[in-house]
């Protein structure tokens, strides 16, 4: 068969290579790269003529001397960049790996690099790619050329910047009022007759609007981007396709508590871990703390048996309602201070990933926020008040939602802990992208369930960690020096008769610590984590804050007293000179002269012997 052109499917089609039993043919009316069809099916198909197509015929047509030097450098760029494509053309895995390291180095679109491939491919010829050079110019050349500002318009332009395009949010009549006082008064403050009105100043203004660069001058860039940017992509499901992905985040709860004093304290702090792929709530801390405490409170419910962390806070619930006690893999969080902490990233230590989100994108962390919101609106419609903050808080004459309040934290994390069962194990996902095998094997549309189903499958990435392992993982972390008077740690000692031979040498090493006991700190070793005791045993069961105050007030009175301490060694000083000069009056002459010393010893025994007195006989008289 020697046919060059067919066609196929009632589409003008090119055969670029044959063999034995199949044909690589590419469209030539579409950008599609070439395909294999069996020989069978070109069997009854005629030749079709090259004049057939207009394309083709117009590619071949052009010369050499036809194409300016602009379009012949581009025709030599481009072809350039598909060469390395053309000899694995008919193995599709290797030319769609070519196409992305091509799109790669050269920083263009996968499309752009097609459309060049097939373009030669097309027309088997360098030439064929100054036609996609000219469809652009063609399209350049068929815009509306540009008209003039007249110098109205230019004026309006110009009240627009100025006074509408700035953080001040003006009005659009504001911008017209300065618009008429600026550009269309004579010299004597007179409105000039010939000026736009404001119907017309709309008009332009709804003309040239454009809606983004409107909301970054007027509101700003983060504000576009929080609230205002187009979210058209997958979201989280374009990177968690298993579970094992944990988002982090932290909110404080609406709804202000007490004491059980009945004191009002405020509203608590919430931080919960949810996992990616299948919503469900794999650990929660609810505290008064924010920061790299909450986030270690955090991991210790992660890995905790729920069963018991409930039980122990007076809920009952079955071990299937909350089966999750591993590590995921991956952590995902903001840029919130407590995640870029260097205790945080201590975590990559056991093997976890931690991926720090661009700021004002909720929308990749959409399951941890939509959490937040749920679980809140599980309780919030029966504490109503006793607390809860309704949409009117801080508007004039709205309630002070502080003295409605009445439950303790310990009551509120109860409710919350039976608002995140029912979340993780009934509320319904409507939305989850079901696969065959699932609805194969009915997985329920609750977060419990999916976990599960995730659990059974090899591309779960979650981690099995001793809790002890996390907690260590996470203490903070601190240069320590070797003495011989200990491990010198944050101005306490420390001591491990291991280590008497590096106290005596010296050297530095790395501690993990307590905040909360100053009693014990860990040395750091190739991972291992070894034991050093407190020395000052009075600091023992205190923790470092407390350590620190007792130091500050001890120094505290010692400056007190070093006023005091001067003026006392000036007076000791004074004392001593008026003892010396009674002295020296009383030994007169001889005590200017060398003083003999010969017969010490004699001279001792007898001063001995002069002062020496009974001296409970002496205790008799005192």
């Amino acid at each position: 068969m020697n046919r060059e052109f067919i066609k196929y499917n009632d589409r003008l089609c090119r055969i670029l290579k044959e063999e034995c039993e199949r044909s690589l043919i590419i469209d030539c009316m579409a950008t599609r790269l070439p395909v294999w069809i069996n020989n069978d099916a070109l069997d009854d198909l005629p030749e079709t003529e090259i004049i057939a197509s207009d394309v083709i015929k117009g590619i071949l047509a052009i010369t050499e001397a036809e194409l300016k030097p602009a379009q012949t450098a581009i025709i030599n760029r481009r072809f350039t960049m598909i060469a390395d494509i053309l000899p694995v053309i008919g193995n599709k895995t290797e030319r769609i790996r070519a196409i992305k390291e091509i799109a790669d180095k050269y920083g263009l679109s996968i499309v752009t690099i097609r459309t060049y491939l097939c373009r030669y491919l097309v027309s088997q010829s360098k030439n064929g790619l100054v036609i996609f050079y000219d469809e652009v110019k063609e399209k350049e050349d068929k815009q509306p050329d540009h008209k003039e500002l007249t110098k109205d318009q230019k004026n309006m332009r110009w009240a627009l910047n100025k006074f509408y395009y700035n953080t001040k949010k003006n009005s659009l009549n504001h911008a017209y009022i300065n618009l008429l006082k600026e550009k269309y008064l004579d010299e004597n403050g007179v409105l000039l007759e010939e000026h736009p009105s404001f119907y017309q100043f709309r008009y332009f203004f709804r003309k040239t609007r454009d809606c983004q660069n409107e909301i970054i001058s007027r509101y700003g860039l983060n504000y576009f981007k929080k609230n205002e940017r187009l979210c058209v992509g997958d979201g989280v499901r374009a990177f968690a396709t298993g579970i094992g992905m944990g988002m982090l985040d932290s909110t404080i709860c609406d709804l202000y508590l007490v004491n059980e004093a009945g004191e009002v304290i405020g509203r608590p702090v919430l931080t919960a871990c949810v996992d990616a792929y299948s919503g469900l709530c794999m650990g929660y801390s609810l505290g008064w703390e924010g920061g790299i405490y909450s986030l270690r409170t955090l991991m210790l419910c992660i890995l905790a048996d729920k069963k018991e962390w409930c039980k122990k806070r007076g809920v009952v619930i079955d071990g299937n309602e909350w089966n999750c006690s591993y590590m995921p893999a991956e952590v995902i969080t903001d840029k919130g201070s407590e995640y870029k902490s260097e205790n945080f990233e201590q975590l990559t230590e056991l093997g976890i990933t931690i991926t720090n989100l661009p700021p004002f994108r909720p929308e990749l962390k959409g399951p941890v926020e939509k959490f937040f919101d749920v679980v809140q609106n599980y309780f919030k419609p029966y504490l109503k008040g006793k607390g809860v903050i309704q949409p009117d808080f801080r508007e004039r004459g709205a309630t002070d939602y502080r003295k409605e309040a009445c439950l303790t934290i310990d009551q509120f994390e109860a409710i919350l802990i039976e608002c995140i069962i029912f979340y993780n194990s009934k509320r319904i996902i409507e939305d989850f992208p079901y696969t065959e095998e699932m609805l194969q094997q009915r997985i329920k549309p609750y977060s419990q369930d999916i976990w599960n189903y995730g659990l059974t499958k090899e591309e779960s990435n979650v981690l099995e960690i001793g809790t002890e392992d996390v907690m260590m993982i996470l203490l903070p972390r601190a240069k320590a020096k070797f003495t011989r008077f200990g491990l010198a740690v944050n101005g306490l000692h420390y001591r491990n008769d291991d280590y008497k031979k590096e106290m005596l040498n010296g050297g530095t090493g790395i501690v993990a610590y307590s905040p909360e006991d100053s009693g014990r700190v860990y040395l750091i070793e190739d991972g291992r984590y070894t034991a050093f005791t407190l020395i000052e045993q009075r600091f023992s069961n205190k923790s470092l804050d407390e350590v620190q105050d007792i130091k500050e007030q001890q120094k505290s009175l010692v400056m007190e007293c070093r006023e005091d301490e001067i003026k006392s060694k000036i007076d000791l000083a004074v004392k001593i000179e008026n003892l010396l000069g009674i002295a020296k009056k009383q030994m007169g002459s001889s005590a200017t002269d060398n003083t003999s010393i010969k017969s010490i010893r004699q001279n001792r025994k007898k001063e001995q012997e002069r002062n020496h007195f009974d001296v409970l006989e002496e205790a008799k008289h005192v």
